[in-house]
């Protein structure tokens, strides 16, 4: 592969945000290119931007490039082979493991040859099924190195997900692990792959297993299933594979409202040069720091700045396998921030909320250092004030919300990290928007939303590069989704407002907004104020129906483990503070207490969950949630209050 030396973004770059932002509207190839050429491209491309067929808007046309070569190689080739590229710490299992880049060059390389072997080639589907350990990034790096597409699935879903996703993907191999470890047991990813495998229509031809030895190692089929590790030592390693820019990266099934499969298609060239962007620009890091993001590899962040983004960018990155606060204590978090000198971490709300309900003095945190740590970067939910406040004081950095989605694939907002900003990050902003992301706020009948005045929030197209190029197998179903409600925009379905600094503040998912009477409410608006109460660790607030007013919202909390108050006083004075700071309008009346909420393993809330619980429209309990027993004390409650009738 030919190499093109990557430049400074300094020497490319203003470091005036004003600046920047109106360069990527008003200028998009002109700025466009001169980030491209932060990435080594094996073919120059022909034109940076072809918008002849909006919204299917490319990128960096006719350019060929290596999303694993990008990664990996190059470093190397520069003489950072000995650098630290991943720092493997699992509590569960007692190891912590460094990998060079040098060394996960040769494990990437050895793996993508063994997938040569059986036939993957340049545009084939390979399913990736593990769990938070290195040789997921493994995986996802040797797909990517021939040129193939490859579709993680999240390690929490069972068989019914899992074969869904395989039958809409189609892979022609799968690759998986024996088993996943959660604190009290382990969860055998060979049995939920099998029972997939029978239920599927589709059937790869072969899948490779990662045995977890020391845990649990699966019987193998002989016909279908090869051990990763004993088939590696005889295979050859495999050089990159190009690819043009706007071939598909991968495929990452999202949640969606019609219970058909929702593949986001992400275009290679543009995604790697956003992804390598963002980590100097958006989150301001150095060469030599240390970066940990807290998500799954399931998800989008895994991809973004779990996998691609830190790699790109040549530093090295935690991968993290345990919990906040049980594995084996509060201490976790301080001991990695400390241990390993970590600069920023990228994680969610929940994770906050959890460590300040389990040690609010953080007395488990006094015994390590963490003041290598610059700044805490959250998104992906809502972050309520108190929790923001308490992670502040008890860090002593700034806690960063920025707001992007899947569909995305990096922020759409956020203050950058290395650039001058005209106003600060104030309160629960989600920052000012990101280069190429032209957001406005639109009202109903379509027309623009006054500053600070609620509505739906837009980008204007083009969408920049490395969103998505459309949902796999459903060009239609993209085009009628996101870009059809508002002519020449792309709908985030989020709500919010765009105040006079121009800082973005998002409310709520759009069917998060309730409507009483007429009157719009943001049920996250209504959870932060219960979650200032003492004795809440955590709340949710959904819609329900209502006879007068259409729908109205209802709070279900969980209690601190200390509260001083019982549950019914407590109700009574949510709903106190919330008429005492929303007024009457927001016919506040039901809010009950429950032991705990349905979350996912990054610590999402399931709010729609419990509305169509609510309604008696709940078909099945989604596949992300970690314990779905929580639904059958919910649904007493409910009943208890009316519903679910």
């Amino acid at each position: 592969m030919k190499k093109k030396d990557k430049q400074t973004s300094a020497a490319l770059f203003s470091t005036n945000y004003e600046k920047i932002f109106k360069e990527s509207i008003e200028n998009p190839e002109s700025f466009w290119s001169k980030v491209g050429s932060l990435l080594s491209w094996s073919k120059p491309w022909r034109k940076v931007l072809d918008n002849s067929n909006e919204p299917f808007t490319k990128w960096y046309v006719g350019g060929e490039i290596n999303a694993c070569y990008n990664a990996v190689d190059r470093h190397v080739e520069a003489g950072n082979g000995s650098k630290v590229a991943l720092i493997y710490d699992s509590p569960l299992t007692g190891v912590v493991k460094n990998i060079t880049y040098s060394e996960l060059l040769e494990k990437v390389s050895k793996l993508a040859g063994l997938l040569a072997r059986y036939g993957v080639e340049r545009g084939d589907r390979v399913l990736i099924y593990m769990p938070l350990i290195p040789e997921t990034v493994i995986a996802m790096l040797a797909v990517v190195r021939l040129g193939a597409v490859h579709s993680v699935v999240f390690g929490g879903f069972a068989a019914a997900e899992l074969c869904t996703r395989i039958d809409h993907a189609e892979p022609k191999i799968i690759i998986a692990a024996s088993c996943g470890i959660e604190p009290n047991k382990f969860v055998s990813y060979m049995g939920e792959l099998n029972h997939a495998v029978d239920m599927c229509v589709h059937e790869p031809q072969k899948c490779i297993i990662y045995q977890r030895k020391g845990i649990f190692c699966a019987d193998l089929d002989p016909e279908r299933d090869i051990d990763w590790e004993e088939a590696v030592k005889n295979v050859e390693s495999v050089p990159c594979v190009p690819v043009e820019s706007n071939d598909p990266l991968y495929i990452l099934y999202t949640s969606g409202t019609t219970g058909e499969p929702k593949g986001v298609q992400r275009p290679t060239g543009g995604h790697i040069a956003t992804l390598m962007f963002t980590m100097k620009v958006l989150y301001g890091l150095g060469p030599n720091d240390v970066w940990w993001a807290t998500s799954d590899f399931g998800w989008v962040v895994g991809h973004s700045y779990m996998c691609y983004g830190p790699l790109l960018y040549g530093i090295t990155s935690i991968i993290y396998e345990g919990k906040p606060t049980t594995t084996p204590n509060p201490s976790s978090y301080y001991r990695i921030i400390s241990e390993y000198k970590v600069n920023s971490v990228f994680t969610v709300p929940t994770v906050l909320r959890i460590l300040k309900e389990a040690d609010p003095e953080a007395s488990y945190g006094a015994e390590y250092d963490t003041s290598s740590l610059k700044k805490i970067w959250i998104a992906g939910e809502h972050m309520d004030m108190s929790s923001k406040l308490w992670a502040e004081k008890i860090f002593n950095v700034p806690v960063l919300n920025h707001w992007w989605q899947t569909e995305t694939g990096s922020a759409i907002s956020g203050v950058c990290a290395s650039l001058t900003n005209p106003c600060t990050n104030k309160g629960l902003s989600a920052g000012l928007p990101f280069m190429g992301y032209n957001v406005q706020v639109l009202l109903k009948d379509g027309s623009l939303a006054d500053a600070n005045e609620l509505g739906r929030i837009v980008v204007k197209l083009p969408l920049p590069p490395g969103a998505m190029s459309t949902l796999y197998k459903a060009n239609d179903r993209f085009y009628k989704n996101y870009f059809t409600k508002y002519s020449g925009f792309y709908d985030t379905m989020d709500a919010g407002y765009i105040n006079e600094n121009g800082l973005i503040y998002i409310t709520a998912r759009a069917d998060d907004i309730i409507n009483v009477a007429g009157h719009r409410l943001s049920t996250l608006a209504i959870e932060d104020i219960v979650l200032s109460h003492p004795d809440v660790s955590s709340a949710c607030v959904v819609s329900v129906p209502d006879k007068i007013k259409s729908e109205i919202p209802l709070c279900l909390f969980v209690m601190r483990e200390d509260a001083s108050l019982n549950e019914y006083v407590i109700a009574k004075e949510v709903i106190t503070m919330v008429r005492d700071h929303m007024g009457p309008v927001a016919s506040f009346r039901l809010a009950a207490a429950v032991r705990g909420l349905p979350t996912t393993r990054s610590g999402k809330i399931c709010r729609r969950s419990i509305s169509d619980l609510a309604r008696s429209k709940l078909k099945k309990i989604p596949g992300t949630v970690l314990d779905p027993t929580v639904y059958k004390e919910i649904e007493e409650v409910l009943r208890k209050l009316g519903f679910c009738t």
